[in-house]
């Protein structure tokens, strides 16, 4: 019999890689992963240090002597702990007040100083604000003060793309001096003072001594379109140096320089060798990787500053909370990742004790506020308080397990495929709990199918002066005990794969401006969309709304109205293409290539083919794409009392549904899983809020939707409709509702992704149907709204929400978005899913 090799290993050498390199012989397949990547030769990265602000950290070093002070490039990873902070990177001088050079945030915008003689002659900083606590930035920063063009003597980069929004741009003087690799003193995550020190994990550290590079010598874009770490295969110059912090071995050996150079760093207010809740020798790390244990390598969870309560202080890379110098106040904090499926472990220590204590689980859409710190009924939470009383959905019950001492070790172990969650104490389980077996859980979770759950801590002090104070491990620091067989710790590579791993393959947003000509391309997608909708940005122009299964061209829909279906002449969709749209000009107001007029056009992917759908009474013409939740219907009425029904073409129940009569003007009928029941609705194109309808208006089910008889809105008997029918896919899509705070601190909604799109509407009372999208804001905080329900121009007045690495934070007080007391709905769609994203 014949044989044939298919690219195995060939000797018992197996193939290692680590940050330093790569060894021994991969498989072709290995090979081709690593390729299609954008990472051979392999590489990965295997450790961060976390610099913890309450022990003053900071790494420092003086070089011998001067290198190339005005060309040299910076590139480090960053998971940064705050928001709307103040803190230095790094910086060198002479005289810390008055001679130096800084790399800082301000009120968490990226600023790049040189201070000469007290004065500075050298300062820029960005619009952007850097505060996404969930995931890494990769930040670059390019110096060459020998340019010609003031521009190109510094630039910053921030997940492989170059900065080029600056609030202050003062660029140097040709052949300016900068303070770095000069032959003084250095600091990274801290001044040279020292004062101002960072608060969270940094990574990767690279110094290029007489090169200015781009980010592309230290990360490229991978197959799926995440920005990644690759291997540095330069040169470094006389004071460059590569630090990883792989080697734990003391304090000396985690500052050593891999460079080759001997620039290795010092140590100041790190434990590096004691395994407690202040051991800053972390595996959360930037890049996921297998490392055979339960813990992993990739981004971990830590406490969320974006959702917490009462000012509750994090600290220590987020993973410790205190109670605000012994408030008597309760603070709280949720994590960062949900667990929807699989079986996660993690463990909370009560570091400090004066009063009471918390931890647990919540249910991942609820936003910790003053009103639910406490986890009443209604908050869908469990947790075990410092008496070892057990709390079920704010039910008490007798004493699980023994009371909380200082010191003591919380173990928490949720298996989201069942709902069971199981807690325990210093390495035994109450109730004589075996997570391993699945046996004698402390509560089975309510609606664990249908939502995901996290973390929860919760602190109260005794009042001034004592304070209570938790730390939290998710596993990038060693767990206390041991994780039971067949649980993980929480982090991205132990986190399922999500469905949809390139977003933007199923839904985009793209701008244009406008030429006056009877046709433009607006290419670029990375699919042939079955749904657009054009808005202008500059000016008051209509919504416009086409799909494949109404036609092209000339079938325009405008959500901003009542009006029937229109054919325009000019000034619509033209057609859907391979790779977008073709618009056309027409009358002003009426337009969508107006010359010198910017645009936005969303595009959905509804799938390859029309399909005639029998599910419902009502036959309909179906373009399905199910993978991505989102279909196309249309029918014609057929009028008649009670409710009937209507094949969406899904496999699972819509939570967004939207349907417009066609052939005569009537409303917009909006059914959305927020609202109070099925028998509530919304108009599209109308500020109104949710109404009641008094029975069944639209009620969404896995095969049709069943829809109100009776209602022109809905089935006017031989009236032609279109439904727009959206399903949530995880990672890839959400739709849900949260009610304002009144804040600039507004609420945090978890989505599972960093947003592409976000649509909102106040429900409970009056409110605009607000977008915002990642094409037109294309960093943090975003301002550009766009009103579905009106043809307005963008405004661009209040600084609303950010989008971060796992949702959305509203940043805005106003009623808009965040009204107090006011319930929203929203639609959302991912720029990456939360396992593969980046902070914005």
């Amino acid at each position: 019999m014949t044989k044939r090799y298919t690219g195995g290993v060939v000797s018992s050498s197996l193939p290692t890689v680590n940050s330093a390199g790569a060894s021994g012989v991969f498989l072709l397949s290995q090979q081709a992963d690593y390729q299609s990547r954008n990472a051979w030769p392999p590489y990965k990265i295997e450790e961060s240090l976390r610099f913890r602000n309450s022990a003053s950290a900071r790494l420092t070093r003086t070089p011998s002597v001067s290198g190339n002070k005005q060309i040299w490039t910076v590139s480090f990873w960053l998971k940064t702990a705050k928001s709307n902070f103040d803190y230095y990177c790094f910086e060198a001088s002479t005289n810390s007040l008055t001679d130096r050079t800084v790399l800082a945030f301000n009120s968490g915008k990226l600023q790049f100083r040189h201070i000469d003689g007290g004065s500075a002659v050298l300062e820029i900083e960005t619009t952007q604000v850097f505060r996404d606590p969930s995931a890494w930035y990769h930040i670059v920063l390019a110096v060459d003060t020998t340019q010609a063009t003031s521009s190109n003597r510094v630039k910053m980069y921030l997940n492989g793309s170059q900065i080029t929004a600056f609030g202050t741009s003062s660029y140097p003087s040709q052949n300016l001096n900068t303070d770095w690799n000069g032959a003084t003193a250095h600091a990274f995550g801290a001044s040279t003072y020292p004062d101002s020190y960072a608060d969270g994990y940094f990574s990767e550290i690279y110094n290029i001594d007489g090169q200015a590079l781009t980010p592309s010598a230290f990360g490229a874009t991978d197959k799926d379109g995440n920005w990644s770490p690759i291997a540095y295969t330069g040169t470094y110059g006389q004071n460059g140096f590569y630090v990883n912090f792989r080697d734990n071995t003391s304090a000396t050996t985690v500052g050593y320089d891999y460079s080759g150079n001997g620039n290795n760093w010092t140590l100041n207010g790190f434990n590096v060798s004691t395994a407690n809740t202040t051991y800053d020798i972390m595996i959360d790390v930037p890049e996921d990787q297998a490392d055979g244990t339960a813990n992993n390598r990739g981004n971990y969870a830590t406490l969320n500053p974006l959702n917490g309560a009462n000012n509750g202080t994090l600290g220590d890379g987020n993973l410790s909370i205190d109670s605000n110098s012994g408030s008597a106040s309760a603070q709280a904090s949720a994590g960062t990742m949900s667990m929807k499926s699989g079986k996660y472990y993690f463990e909370y220590t009560r570091v400090q004790s004066s009063n009471d204590t918390r931890f647990g689980i919540i249910r991942d859409d609820k936003f910790i506020s003053g009103s639910n710190v406490g986890l009443s009924a209604s908050e869908y939470g469990y947790h075990v308080i410092s008496t070892g009383t057990l709390s079920v959905d704010g039910t008490t019950t007798s004493s699980w397990i023994t009371a909380f001492s200082q010191g003591d070790v919380g173990m928490i172990a949720y298996d989201a495929d069942t709902g069971k969650v199981w807690f325990g104490r210093n390495g035994t389980w109450g109730g004589s709990g075996d997570p391993a077996a699945g046996t004698n859980p402390a509560a089975t979770v309510n609606s664990f199918a249908t939502y995901g759950y996290t973390a929860w801590v919760r602190v109260i002090g005794g009042g001034s002066p004592t304070i209570e104070k938790g730390a939290i491990n998710f596993g990038q620091r060693p767990f206390a005990y041991t994780v039971p067989t067949g649980f993980k710790s929480l982090n991205t590579f132990n986190l399922p794969e999500p469905t949809i791993k390139q977003p933007n393959r199923q839904f985009d947003a793209v701008t244009y401006t406008g030429d006056g000509n009877s046709t433009k391309s607006i290419t670029g997608v990375n699919f042939q969309p079955g749904f657009a909708w054009v808005k202008s940005r500059s000016n008051a122009q209509i919504n416009v709304l086409g799909d494949v299964l109404r036609g092209m061209p000339n079938r325009t829909l405008r959500s901003d109205s009542t009006d029937e279906e229109q054919t325009f002449g000019g000034g619509n969709i033209q057609s859907l293409d391979s790779n977008g749209i073709t618009v056309s000009y027409g009358s002003v107001g009426l337009n969508t290539n107006e010359s010198g007029y910017t645009y936005v056009a969303w595009q959905w992917n509804a799938g390859t083919a029309n399909t005639t759908n029998t599910s419902g009474s009502i036959t309909s013409q179906v373009r399905a794409n199910p993978t991505a939740g989102f279909s196309i219907v249309t029918y014609t009425g057929t009028g008649g009392t009670g409710t009937t029904t209507v094949g969406h073409g899904l496999t699972v129940s819509p939570s967004m549904v939207m349907i417009k009569r066609r052939d005569v003007a009537t409303n917009w009928g909006v059914y959305h899983t927020g609202l109070t029941s099925t028998s509530y609705y919304l108009f599209l194109n109308s500020t109104a809020g949710q109404a009641n309808y008094g029975s069944t208006f639209i009620s969404p089910g896995d095969s049709t939707l069943t829809i109100a008889r009776d209602s022109s809105i809905l089935n006017t008997n031989t009236g032609t409709y279109v439904a727009y029918c959206f399903a949530p896919i995880a990672g890839y899509s959400a739709f849900g509702s949260y009610t304002g705070n009144g804040s600039s601190d507004g609420p945090f909604v978890f989505t599972g992704f960093r947003p592409r799109y976000v649509m909102l509407k106040r429900t409970n009372t009056t409110g605009d149907w607000i977008v915002y999208d990642a094409a037109r804001s294309t960093y943090n905080g975003i301002t550009s709204e766009i009103y579905s329900n009106l043809s307005n121009a963008e405004d661009n007045s209040n600084v609303d929400l950010d989008f971060v690495s796992n949702g959305i934070k509203f940043r805005n007080s106003g009623f808009g978005v965040n009204g107090s007391g006011d319930t929203y709905i929203y639609m959302a769609f991912a720029e990456a899913p939360f396992k593969y994203a980046r902070s914005r």
